[in-house]
């Protein structure tokens, strides 16, 4: 039975914090592990080559199309359904000397030949490898330099404590979430990392909602320690983060389920990132801000004495 939470009760977040941060910790060091042996799947934005899009006119066997693309010299080629099982996208590796509009002919005569006379291109589209290792590049500077930004910001919003529990919390989301993509391989192209950048801003307005609270608290609640006034702060912003969280994630799992094969990166990292990012806000944030030591004392202005203030009034 779930007992109901009535007005004036708090949460003891706090009290987990201990196995949460163990967890995390695990979470952080197995994503790296996983990112350095297995590495990304690079979508072909970042490594180049040649995206054929083509349609069927009746439901294509992805088998068949891998076997036929083989046997005309392009083994490496990537094939997997786009939007329907009648759609066909191929992904090839870029050739020395041969321009991304032959490679797509080649392959659309193979498939006519050897599989159905039907077949039509819908898309064609050819980046460079020097491109690709520039769009690398700088995706991984945008992402350090927001988050270095990022604690710039916050440092002079807050006080340095919680600045570094901020950018903790945002580290740990980008890192679980390519975590996942280096796991399961999926591919990653320049939406994913305009996601991973969204991730970033998301997981920041949420810790910043939760600091606000804490700032607030600790002026304003007299008993208590640190534990505490981070525990009434949770669960005064808890309805704002479950509403904001829940909202955000119907409209995720509709584009994940409905948006078709162009998004469905973009939405996996997303729905990855907003979880995340909702637990570190908690688990992260506010309880690496308290290991640092966060007190009363460092969200009290320090009051400036006013010159001749200890003088006494000339009557």
């Amino acid at each position: 039975m779930f007992q109901i939470l009535k007005p004036g009760d708090t949460i003891r977040f706090m009290r987990f914090s201990k196995p949460a941060s163990i967890l995390s910790l695990i979470l952080v060091l197995a994503s790296i592990t996983t990112i350095a042996v297995k590495g990304f799947n690079w979508g072909l934005d970042f490594t180049g080559g040649t995206l054929i899009e083509v349609g069927f006119e009746h439901p294509a066997d992805l088998n068949q199309v891998r076997e036929v693309l083989a046997g005309k010299g392009f083994n490496d080629a990537i094939v997997q359904h786009f939007g329907s099982t009648k759609e066909v996208m191929v992904r090839v590796a870029p050739r020395e000397g041969v321009k991304g509009e032959v490679i797509g002919q080649q392959i659309l005569h193979a498939l006519q030949e050897s599989i159905e006379a039907g077949v039509d291109m819908r898309r064609i589209e050819f980046v460079g490898p020097n491109v690709g290792a520039e769009l690398a590049e700088n995706g991984g500077l945008a992402i350090i330099v927001a988050l270095a930004c990022i604690l710039l910001y916050v440092s002079m919003r807050f006080e340095w404590r919680l600045a570094l529990g901020s950018v903790a919390a945002l580290g740990h989301d980008v890192v679980l979430t390519l975590g996942i993509f280096s796991l399961f391989q999926l591919e990653f192209d320049l939406t994913v990392l305009a996601a991973v950048l969204a991730v970033v801003g998301y997981s920041l307005n949420d810790t910043i909602v939760v600091f606000d609270r804490i700032r607030e608290n600790f002026r304003r609640v007299r008993k208590g320690g640190p534990e505490e006034i981070v525990d009434i702060s949770l669960t005064q912003t808890l309805s704002r983060t479950l509403i904001t969280s829940g909202t955000t994630l119907f409209v995720l799992i509709a584009l994940f389920v409905k948006g078709g094969a162009m998004i469905h990166g973009f939405a996996t990292a997303l729905l990855v990132g907003i979880l995340v990012g909702t637990y570190s806000s908690v688990y992260v944030a506010s309880a690496l801000a308290i290991r640092l030591g966060i007190s009363r004392e460092h969200m009290i202005p320090v009051e400036v004495e006013k010159e001749g203030a200890d003088q006494e009034p000339v009557v």
